[in-house]
Parts: C-alpha cells; structure tokens; sequence
C-alpha cells in the first residue's frame, strides 16, 4: 500500500493551476468577488443557523403549551394519579404520553416505536427535549406536573418536517440571493473599477501620443485626484526626459551635418576637379591626399561628437599645442582668396585632445572668414584661469540686439544675409569648450567687427 500514489483530483488542479486574469479590472474584480463570497458564505451560514434553532425553539414552545394544556387533565392531588375526561380529548391525547412515576398511564394509539422514546424521556425526569427520527423527524418534550400526594410526567410529540421544510427554503432562498448578489457584486465592481481606471487609460494615451511629437503638454496643467496627481508628475517626468534626449539627439544630428559639411565639400570638389580636368600622377596623389585628410577630418568630428553624447564629458586626459593646431585648421579650413588669417602667440598648450581644440575654435574660425573683410587674426596666450585663444575679424560684428540670443541653437542675426548656416556652429564650440571645463564668450566692447575668446584649462 505504501507504494501507491495519489493523484491530486483534477477540479483542485485546475483551480490552482488556472491562469489569473491579465487585465488589472479583471484581477480586482476577482479579489472582490473572492471577498464577497467568502463574507455570503459566513452571513449564509450564521443565518441559518440562527433561523434553525428559532424554528426548534418555537416547536419547543409549541410542545410545552400542550403539555401544561394536558397537564389540566391530569389530577395529582389524590394517592393516585387519575387522567380526567374533558371535551376535544382527541386533540389533547394526539402523540401525548402520560405518566405516573416510569408507569405509563396514556399513549397515542398508533405510538409504536415511538413509545421507547418517550418512556426514555420520561424515565429522566425534569423538563427535557430531544430530537428522534421514527418515520420522519419528531421532537418530544416532558413536562413534570407536580401535586400534593403524587407526581405525573406528561410527554408530547410534534412533527418537524414542516419546520425542515421550512428551514430548507430559507437555505435555498439565501443560497439564491447570494448568487445575485456575487453576480452584481462581480459586476458592478467591473464597471466601478473600469470607470476608475479611464483616466489611467487616457492618460496612457495621451503619454504616448505627446511622447511620439515631443509635445510641450503635461498632465500637471490638469486637475486630477490625489492618485493620479502623482502618476502624472511620474509621466510629465518622463516626457521631460524624452523630450530632451529628442531635443539631444536632433542637435546631435544638427551638429553633425553642420561640421562635417566643410570637409564633405572639399572631398566633393576634389572629386569634380579631378574628374573633369587631366590630372598628372603627382596631382592625383594630392588629390587623394586632400580626400583622405578631409575623410580623417570627418572621423575626428564623428568620435569628438559622439564621445561627448556618451560619456556627456570632454575633460580628457590630453594636451595639444596651440599654435600646431591651429595653423593645421587654417590649412584644411576654407578661407576666401582676399582674407589674411594670422595666427599669434607663444609655444602654448591646452589641457585638451588636439582634436577637440579644433572642433572648438572651428566654427569661430568659420563664422570669421564668412563674415571678415579683409582680416581674421587668431592670438592664443596665457591667462590666470589658463589658456585662451581669441578670434576677431573686421566684419560688421554681432548686433547689439542678437548678442543674448547669439549662442541659442539655430539662431542666426540676419537669416537672409546671403551666408549659408544653420545657427549651429556658435552653441556647439560652447558646448565643447563647457564640457571640458572651459568658456567660450563675446565680447560686446570690442568695435569694428567681432571678439571671440575661448577659455580652456592649460597643459
């Protein structure tokens, strides 16, 4: 026997094995269905247990108003106990026993087993009652009539199936109405959850339709309960943080088409030159080799700007000479036949990458050629705080109006001067040169044409 085993019954593996709803409506509704079952299930019983014995108790008091009826005809006052005759005693003798001491005066005449019972409840004096089931569920009560020389018991009997019958309704009856009321608890807690969780649902949809256009909407401009205030500062959050890295990533891709235009430029007219004019071996071989400065350039833009974007720091460790690169920007840099670009200072050397330095000054250096004109000087020298490089042209210089707005993303002082320009170049050189711990600056005092000075840490 001990190497049998059993198997769990398969309803009982099913239910714990039955997958909880998916949808949070359906899972409170289950709980609360649960809940509400479980509290029927305690009322259904607590009721009709209270509803059972009221009913026994008021057949007890039905048999003892039949016995003290009886007990009026038992005449205890003489040596012996004597039944009297009345009128009706065919009501009065229906499932009555009556007794002298254990002896057995009167009985129903069609008592049968029945007789055993009521001499058992005689035999044990007092007033009793007991429940026996002889061809259907009776109840018996004695009642002690005492007198002044002797001492009778009188037993009555009643049936109890129509207080069963009626203690079963009462069971089906709370049964049923416990079916209707899981029913419209289920129900109503669907709908009240449902309509509980529609502003969690809108406001998903709207967090995902703000969060597709970058939109300026937040949920803190709305009125909302206590719950959902704090949900939808949770959202604003993180639509703020979308919003930025979309902000992040269209200025990166900004930044990149803007500095790798120049060199792209100067590969595509090499390659136009070279392609439409007889080139001996030796120009073909600076060909290639502007080509290949100019695609190395663009590398150098790609890894500068995308290590700023991953590790959102430029400080380095590396140093540069100054004036080295500034002179090789200057050669690779595209510079109007009619401009003279000087470079001015001592041997010097910033605390950063030789390649940031140039994606720094570059866009200044820019700006400066497209707007000078006849001159753009670059002088670098030591200052208390580090090193700096100044840029200044002899161009019409910044308009005192657009100075505040002149290092915003795609801002420009006069979009239809004829220049080509997206309004990056200015915020992209301060962003660099911030990231490495530097500024970069205007200087509203300096007259005829412009004053940049960019500040880095030194070598």
């Amino acid at each position: 026997m001990s190497g049998i085993r059993h198997r769990p019954w398969p309803a009982v593996t099913a239910l714990l094995h039955r997958p909880a709803p998916r949808t949070l409506r359906g899972r409170l509704s289950l709980v609360a269905l649960t809940t509400a079952t479980l509290l029927m299930l305690v009322l259904t019983v607590a009721f009709n247990a209270v509803a059972q014995h009221r009913l026994q108790h008021q057949a007890d008091d039905e048999l003892r108003t039949r016995a003290t009826a009886v007990a009026t005809t038992v005449d205890t006052n003489g040596p012996t106990v004597r039944v009297l005759e009345t009128s009706n005693d065919e009501l009065l003798d229906t499932n009555v026993w009556i007794y002298a001491g254990r002896r057995l005066l009167e009985e129903p005449p069609t008592a049968g087993p029945l007789t055993h019972v009521a001499d058992a409840l005689a035999g044990r004096g007092g007033r009793r009652c007991v429940t026996a089931d002889v061809d259907g569920p009776l109840r018996l009560c004695s009642q002690p009539v005492s007198g002044k020389k002797s001492e009778a018991t009188v037993v009555t009997a009643l049936d109890l199936s129509p207080y069963r019958s009626s203690a079963d309704t009462l069971l089906l009856g709370s049964l049923a109405l416990d079916a209707v009321m899981l029913a419209c608890t289920y129900a109503l807690t669907r709908l009240a959850v449902g309509r509980a969780l529609r502003p969690v649902r809108t406001m998903t949809d709207q967090a995902t339709q703000w969060s597709a256009v970058a939109s300026e909407e937040r949920f803190g401009q709305m009125r909302h309960p206590a719950e959902l205030a704090r949900l939808g500062t949770s959202l604003d959050a993180i639509l703020d943080r979308i919003r930025t890295l979309l902000r992040h990533e269209r200025q990166l891709t900004g930044e990149l088409s803007h500095e790798l235009r120049t060199p792209l430029s100067r590969i595509i007219a090499e390659l136009d030159w070279w392609q439409t004019h007889p080139r001996t071996d030796d120009q073909t071989r600076a060909t290639h080799k502007v080509i290949a400065d100019a695609a190395e350039s663009m590398r150098t833009i790609c890894d500068t700007l995308l290590d700023d974007v991953r590790d959102g720091t430029l400080a380095a460790p590396g140093t540069a000479e100054i004036l080295p690169t500034l002179q090789r920007l200057t050669e690779v840099s595209d510079v109007p036949p009619h401009l003279t670009v000087t470079i001015e200072g001592p041997r010097l050397e910033a605390g950063v990458p030789s390649a940031l330095l140039e994606r720094i000054v570059s866009p200044l250096l820019t700006n400066a050629c497209r707007y000078a004109h006849s001159k753009v000087a670059v002088v670098a020298y030591r200052a208390p705080d580090g090193v700096r490089v100044e840029v200044i042209d002899d161009g019409p210089g910044v308009p005192p109006s657009f100075a505040g707005q002149l290092f915003e993303p795609g801002r420009r002082a006069d979009p239809g001067d004829g220049h080509g320009g997206a309004g990056l170049g200015l915020p992209l050189a301060r962003r660099l040169t911030r990231s490495a711990g530097g500024e970069v600056t205007y200087d509203p005092g300096h007259t005829l044409g412009a004053r940049f000075v960019v500040t880095l840490p030194a070598g």
